[in-house]
């Protein structure tokens, strides 16, 4: 299957570790302690993270040459190493940089090494290429030395939040270094006595220093923590290196309640955490460029234009990149064929969806008409054609990303004048007695052949949800609204607010017509309390509730409590609750 998301479980396998420590070397000077640090490190990751002590190889001095911690290391590229296991590599000892043509290489020194032999040395990047051999799909590189050339990305900002659940489904290699190429690695006089500054403050947050108040302890929260007690302890001269070098995940150590979340497989029971990253200058990808960009424009009292120019660019190239030819309508349908396409069509969509929820969030009046015009040409290559009914309906899926990362922001920002003109967005329509209709009821009408279709429940690990378009979107939509829109915990309730919405919205265009009642029902099916607050909300400001102040339901309080009845009246003949 081409995406791995579907293969993993939110659960971890077998915990294997390899810890490596040398104070002693052949031709090279010795350290103090190295040995030491490796034997807390191991008695750590067994008594305060459940390791089990059969699954943690340690080698220290004469017992970690070259060969064996080769032949160590690759012991986990072997068979019985599964999808879901996780591992941890620790190192301490010397490490080495040298340049060269590319750039700085840096190395590991093993106790056999010869240091006017390069070929004696375990070079880094050996580490990071043949972990794509290993099927665990977390692993975690810890070096107490200093290396450069390490092409480290932080995959995520200061204060982001990500789903416990969603951070298991996701591949990582994670890597954290004492310093880097230039800094000489303090061997004593850390926290702790025995052990050098990195490894001392180490080990207090593996015993419980870097866990999140709810007692959440992850990679991501290790490397911050040590970053940030080595960059300031006054025995230190040394900055820690951390980051990714592939993957997007994150190998959690201890969560409370993990297991709970698979227990009843209709509903998605998970929680947003916090990624306690410091604030630091990281690596800026393409996508962060243009959010950077749009927000400019956005507060620019001259950005209008440029804004724009620059939205209809990537609309066309999101045209360009559905289009049939990419995408055909009449190819075979099977699941890896589902999940193959659900993958292209979120890396083709995602970019455009966030910077149009960035105009959602923060643009005025003059820059709502662009946004309107945004999607109203994203539907552009939906004109009729033959195909299989599953490819068909999930043509609009890039269109409901649009519309998901749009009201969630506009739900995330109060701005029910933005939420009002996603929802009117006109929409030629030719194949119909109405020359027009609008964007929310073709959306709703998109849910519903989607259903009709069933080929989300094809998607692998949610062919039981209530509501598996509602519970995929949630955790494929978050990582990017959260690091562009900063929403924290608060996401989850902005997503099923702006879902309540949808369905209400959706129903009174419906009634509206003259049509029986029907909408898109999301995750407060199930859940229930944020339906429950908007019509709390709205009985009980009436006439000057902001949603009806901006247009939503005519602006009609009665026409509002007549939809929300019927919608009410639907969740509970569901009984999903």
């Amino acid at each position: 299957m081409a995406d791995l998301r579907f293969l993993y479980k939110t659960h971890y396998g077998v915990s294997r570790a390899l810890v490596i420590g040398i104070d002693t070397y052949k031709t090279v000077s010795p350290l103090g302690y190295a040995v030491s640090d490796a034997t807390a490190i191991k008695e750590a990751l067994i008594a305060d993270l459940g390791f089990a002590e059969s699954e943690v190889t340690l080698l220290t001095n004469a017992g970690a040459t070259k060969e064996a911690i080769q032949k160590a290391f690759q012991r986990f590229a072997k068979d019985d190493v599964g999808l879901d296991d996780k591992v941890v590599v620790f190192f301490a000892g010397h490490g080495h940089t040298r340049t060269g043509i590319r750039g700085e290489v840096g190395y590991l020194v093993p106790h056999d090494a010869n240091l006017n032999d390069f070929s004696t040395f375990i070079r880094w990047d050996e580490f990071t290429r043949d972990a794509d051999l290993i099927r665990a799909k977390h692993m975690l590189f810890i070096m107490d030395a200093c290396y450069g050339g390490l092409a480290l990305v932080r995959t995520a900002s200061a204060g982001s939040t990500r789903f416990l659940k969603d951070m298991l489904l996701r591949t990582s290699r994670q890597v954290l270094t004492a310093g880097k190429a230039d800094q000489v690695v303090a061997d004593s006089g850390g926290p702790l006595p025995n052990h050098s500054v990195f490894t001392g403050h180490l080990i207090e947050a593996i015993q419980g220093k870097a866990t999140t108040p709810d007692g959440v302890l992850t990679a991501s929260g290790i490397m911050s923590y040590v970053y940030a007690k080595v960059a300031k302890d006054k025995n230190s001269n040394q900055t820690p290196h951390y980051g990714h070098v592939d993957g997007d995940g994150d190998m959690i150590l201890k969560a409370p309640g993990l297991g709970n979340i698979e227990e009843i497989d209709t509903k998605d029971l998970d929680r947003l955490v916090s990624i306690p990253y410091p604030d630091l200058e990281t690596e800026v990808n393409n996508s962060e460029i243009k959010v950077e960009k749009v927000k400019q424009l956005l507060s620019s009292q001259t950005g209008a234009i440029g804004l724009h120019d620059l939205l209809s660019t990537e609309v066309k190239r999101f045209l360009a990149a559905t289009a049939d030819d990419a995408f055909a309508p009449t190819s075979d349908f099977s699941q890896d064929a589902l999940v193959t396409r659900l993958a292209r069509y979120e890396e083709t969509t995602l970019d455009l969806s966030v910077l149009l929820a960035c105009v959602s969030q923060w643009g005025g009046p003059q820059h709502l008409t662009t946004l309107q015009k945004c999607l109203a040409r994203s539907r552009d290559r939906l004109e009729s054609t033959n195909g299989l009914s599953a490819w068909l309906a999930l043509r609009w899926y890039p269109l409901l990303m649009e519309l998901y990362c749009c009201g969630v922001a506009a739900i995330d920002a109060g701005r029910f004048d933005s939420l009002a003109a996603i929802f009117g967005t006109r929409l030629s329509r030719t194949d119909s007695r109405f020359e027009f209709h609008t964007f929310i009821e073709a959306a709703s009408d998109a849910v519903l052949e989607l259903n009709r279709s069933n080929v989300l429940k094809h998607i692998p690990g949610h062919e039981r949800n209530y509501t598996p378009l509602s519970e995929y979107l949630l955790k494929i939509l978050q990582p990017k609204l959260d690091d562009a829109l900063f929403l924290g915990k608060n996401y989850e309730t902005a997503f099923e607010t702006f879902e309540v919405y949808f369905a209400l919205c959706a129903g009174d265009a419906e009634l509206a017509k003259g049509s029986s009642f029907w909408c898109p029902i999301g995750r407060f099916g199930w859940k229930r309390s944020a339906l429950s607050r908007v019509v709390k909300d709205g009985e009980l400001q009436q006439d000057s509730w902001p949603p009806l102040k901006a247009g939503l339901f005519g602006g009609d309080f009665a026409r509002f409590k007549k939809v929300a009845d019927e919608l009410q009246n639907t969740v509970n003949r569901l009984g999903w609750y």
